[in-house]
């Protein structure tokens, strides 16, 4: 079987079990994978840039790897194949968590549970929830929404339409990574640093995919074109300042402004100011932006491998 129809068709179950059952409660790859980093770094840690590559090179390579090994083993049975395929998606893939993480969010400010919704908040994002009202809660959520539709879901589909097995697990890993380690925290600064690097290469190509796809199925995408052209390279991170700022001009709300992280303030740029400011119904809104963002990268990946028809060895 070509491999452009191993991918369709894997690719396309493994969404389909995304959507159904969502992640595992206890035992999942991502986690497996992170306990795996975690071991590697309290064996290779050292305050030193050259160190961070090498466990860079070994977390992230090593998955990838592994995905070359196993597809090659599967390789003479297409339903091996795809099945491998679909597992890996699956696997990868993160959307239906990140919308049931947002959707409890929202319907715990809908209760008028502030509290609640602060304790909540951890599990969405990185973000000090103390200092944040319902409405500072729900930007937060909006937020986390967009750029994780890019790195849960858009980019992982765009490098296994690229790489197969190995790219999506390879990009899994190296966001994990920088989720890990690739942080600016005194332990992290320069050990962190190939993590957080390689993490904005990888992701490069799946944010700007998820801005477009944000533009086409957004309630404006006159606005959010506007927004992304105007507003993306004012915020500091080269792959969220697209995604967020498409986000923000498709919903016609405003994103960015000030924040805390680990105690720390960040002051970032408004996007889309002439948006109004988030509200709690904003967040049900974001997660049906971004499960048709990701249906569309699914059309979007299976397109682009049918175009190169390549073939499975």
């Amino acid at each position: 079987m070509r491999a452009d129809r191993v991918f369709a068709y894997g690719a396309t179950v493994g969404l389909l079990g995304d959507l159904l059952l969502g992640d595992p409660r206890r035992g999942h790859p991502v986690a497996v994978f992170g306990r795996a980093a975690g071991a590697v770094e309290r064996v290779m840690w050292r305050d030193h840039r050259g160190w961070g590559a090498l466990h860079t090179v070994v977390c992230a390579g090593g998955a990838a790897a592994l995905g070359a090994v196993a597809a090659r083993a599967v390789r003479r049975s297409p339903a091996a194949s795809v099945a491998l395929t679909g597992a890996a998606t699956w696997a990868v893939v993160g959307g239906t968590s990140l919308a049931r993480e947002a959707r409890l969010i929202g319907r715990t400010l809908q209760a008028g549970d502030v509290e609640a919704a602060r304790e909540r908040l951890p599990h969405l994002c990185g973000r000090d929830p103390q200092a944040l009202d319902a409405d500072g809660i729900a930007r937060a959520v909006v937020e986390s929404v967009a750029e994780n539709t890019s790195d849960a879901v858009v980019g992982a589909l765009v490098w296994g339409a690229v790489a197969g097995v190995p790219g999506l697990l390879g990009f899994r890993a190296v966001n994990t990574l920088d989720a890990m380690v690739g942080h600016k925290s005194p332990r992290y600064r320069r050990f962190g640093w190939a993590s957080a690097r390689l993490d904005d290469l990888a992701g490069w190509p799946g944010a700007r995919l998820t801005a477009v796809l944000a533009t086409l199925a957004g309630d404006d995408p006159r606005g959010a074109v506007r927004a992304w052209r105007r507003d993306a390279r004012r915020h500091p991170s080269p792959n969220a300042g697209p995604v967020e700022a498409s986000f923000a001009g498709a919903l016609g709300v405003r994103l960015g402004g000030t924040l805390s992280y680990g105690g720390r303030v960040e002051h970032r740029p408004v996007l889309n100011t002439e948006g109004r400011a988030v509200v709690r119904d904003d967040i049900e809104r974001a997660v049906r932006l971004s499960r048709r963002v990701g249906l569309l990268a699914l059309g979007a990946g299976v397109a682009g491998r049918l175009l190169t028809r390549g073939r499975v060895r």
